[in-house]
C-alpha cells in the first residue's frame, strides 16, 4: 500500500497495523445480536437483491413396502421430492466518516488519528448490531414480519360486528407464504388469525396513514377478514395473533404487551405481590418452544439478548433465588451477573428495544435464539478498487467492513479523511417445511429460530 503522502509521524502506526488494530478493538467492543448471524458472501454481479433457496425436509416413512409391489426397476417406489423455500436479501450500502486537520491536531496528531480509527469501528459496530437487531425484531428482507410479528393487539374497539379492525402493529399478517414463495395476504391466499377467543380468515391488510404504534418499529394499521369479527372478540386491548407468528411469552400467561401488570406492595413484605417481571419459567418455555423446533443451540446454549434492567427482574424470582438460595459464593449473586442458564447463555446488550409505558411501566424484551435464526449477507465486492495498491488511499478489510483512509486532497493538503463502509444485508430464512408431519413437536410458526419474552 502507498502510504508515501501520508505525514511521517503517521507512517509508521499505518506499517505497524496499529490503524487496523484500533478500529478492530472498536469493532469487537462487545457481543451483540449480530452474533447470532450466520454470514454468507454474495459474488459481483449479482443485482441489489438475492433470493435465496433452502432445501425443506422428507416427511418420515412409517408404512412397510408391499412385497407383491417390490418389481421392476423402481421397486415400487414412486419418487417424492423434497419442499423448498426461499428469502430475500437486498443489499445496501452503509458508512460514515470523520476528518482529521493535521494543522489543528498538530499536538498528537498520532494519538488523534488512531481515536478516530477507534471511534470509527465502534460506531460500524453498533451499526451492524443494530441492523442485525432490527431485522430479528422487525422481519426485513423475509416479507413475513420478524419475531414480534403477527402477535399484536386491538388498539380501537368495534361498536358492532364488523370485517375490519384496527391494529396496534400489522407486520406479519400482510403476507403468506404460498408453494414456498412469499405473496400478499388475499381472498385466495388467506391467513387464519385468532382475534379475541375466535379465529377468522385474513383476506387483507393495510397501514395506517399516520403510524401510532407503540411497538418498536411497529406499523398500526387495519386488518381485513372474509367475514365479520364478533363485538366481543373486537373489544379493545383483544389479542390478535396469527396461525403462522412466532411464540412470544409473556410471565402469567398475559396474552398481550398491554397485560403485563405492574408489581404492588412492598418487596420483601407480606403484601408484596410481583409483577410481570422476567422469570425462569419464562426461560424454560422459550427454551421448550426452540427444542421442540429441533433449533440447534449456537456454541451449547442458546442466546438470550436482553437489557440489564430485564436481567435484574430474575433476581426477584422465586424460583431463581431458590436455586440459588445459601449460595453465598455464587457468582450470579456476588457479580449480578447469569451466564449461563437452563440451557441459554445470557448475553447482556445496550441494543435491546425499548418502549415506553402502556401503564403499567417500560416494557422490555429479550430474544432468545438458536443458530440459523439471522443471515448476514455480505457483498464480495467490499473493498475493492481498480486503482493500483501505489495509489493513495489505504484500505483495510476488518471483520466484513472496509476501514478507508484518504491522503490530504485539498488545497492546503491538510486533511485526511478516515471512512468506513459496509455492503450487506441481513435476512431471516423461514423454517415452513419443518412441520409437524416432520418433526411432531414443531410449532406451526413461519419463523421457528427465535422466541421475544416480553416483560416489565
Amino acid at each position: 500500500m502507498g502510504i508515501e503522502n501520508f505525514p511521517v509521524q503517521l507512517q509508521a502506526a499505518i506499517q505497524q497495523g496499529f490503524l487496523a488494530r484500533e478500529f478492530e478493538n472498536g469493532l469487537k467492543s462487545k457481543l451483540g445480536f449480530r452474533a447470532a448471524a450466520d454470514r454468507e458472501t454474495f459474488s459481483v454481479g449479482i443485482g441489489e437483491t438475492i433470493t435465496k433457496t433452502r432445501a425443506g425436509l422428507k416427511a418420515p416413512v412409517t408404512t412397510p413396502m408391499n412385497p407383491t409391489q417390490n418389481t421392476n426397476f423402481d421397486n415400487g417406489l414412486t419418487s417424492t421430492p423434497w419442499d423448498v423455500e426461499q428469502f430475500s436479501l437486498t443489499l445496501n450500502q452503509y458508512g460514515d466518516t470523520i476528518d482529521l486537520n493535521m494543522v489543528t491536531s498538530r499536538v498528537g496528531i498520532a494519538s488523534q488519528f488512531l481515536v478516530n480509527a477507534n471511534r470509527n469501528g465502534i460506531q460500524a459496530m453498533q451499526s451492524l448490531d443494530r441492523l442485525a437487531r432490527n431485522a430479528l425484531f422487525g422481519g426485513a428482507n423475509n416479507g413475513v414480519g420478524g419475531y414480534l410479528g403477527g402477535n399484536t393487539r386491538v388498539r380501537t374497539a368495534l361498536t358492532a360486528a364488523g370485517t375490519s379492525v384496527a391494529v396496534d402493529d400489522i407486520r406479519g399478517f400482510e403476507r403468506v407464504i404460498y408453494n414456498g414463495q412469499v405473496v400478499g395476504v388475499g381472498s385466495s391466499t388467506g391467513m387464519t388469525v385468532t382475534v379475541g377467543s375466535e379465529a377468522y380468515t385474513l383476506t387483507g391488510a393495510t397501514a395506517d396513514a399516520t403510524n401510532v404504534s407503540t411497538a418498536p418499529g411497529g406499523i398500526s394499521g387495519t386488518l381485513t377478514f372474509s367475514g365479520n369479527v364478533a363485538q366481543s372478540d373486537g373489544a379493545e386491548g383483544q389479542p390478535v395473533i396469527a396461525a403462522t407468528a412466532p411464540l412470544v411469552v409473556r410471565p402469567n400467561a398475559r396474552t398481550t404487551t398491554a397485560g403485563l401488570i405492574a408489581p404492588t406492595g412492598t418487596y420483601g413484605s407480606s403484601n408484596w405481590v410481583p409483577g410481570d417481571n422476567l422469570t425462569m419459567d419464562c426461560i424454560n418455555q422459550a427454551v421448550a418452544q426452540l427444542q421442540n423446533n429441533n433449533v440447534p443451540m449456537i456454541d451449547g446454549a442458546y442466546h438470550v439478548h436482553l437489557d440489564n434492567s430485564q436481567l435484574r427482574g430474575l433476581f426477584r424470582d422465586p424460583d431463581f433465588k431458590y436455586l440459588y438460595r445459601g449460595a453465598y459464593g455464587s457468582e450470579a449473586y456476588r457479580d449480578g451477573t447469569i451466564i449461563e442458564l437452563l440451557g441459554a447463555r445470557f448475553i447482556p446488550t445496550t441494543e435491546a428495544p425499548q418502549q415506553t409505558s402502556l401503564g403499567a411501566g417500560a416494557i422490555h424484551r429479550a430474544l432468545v435464539l438458536g443458530q440459523g435464526a439471522l443471515v448476514e449477507g455480505n457483498f464480495q465486492g467490499t473493498g475493492y478498487s481498480d486503482l493500483p495498491d501505489a495509489d493513495s488511499a489505504l484500505i483495510e478489510m476488518v471483520d466484513s467492513v472496509a476501514m478507508v483512509t484518504r491522503e490530504p486532497l485539498d488545497r492546503l493538503r491538510q486533511i485526511i479523511a478516515q471512512s468506513w463502509y459496509w455492503i450487506g444485508g441481513f435476512a431471516l430464512p423461514t423454517d415452513v417445511t419443518a412441520s409437524t408431519t416432520v418433526i411432531p413437536t414443531a410449532s406451526n410458526s413461519y419463523l421457528k429460530r427465535g422466541v421475544v419474552i416480553e416483560t416489565l
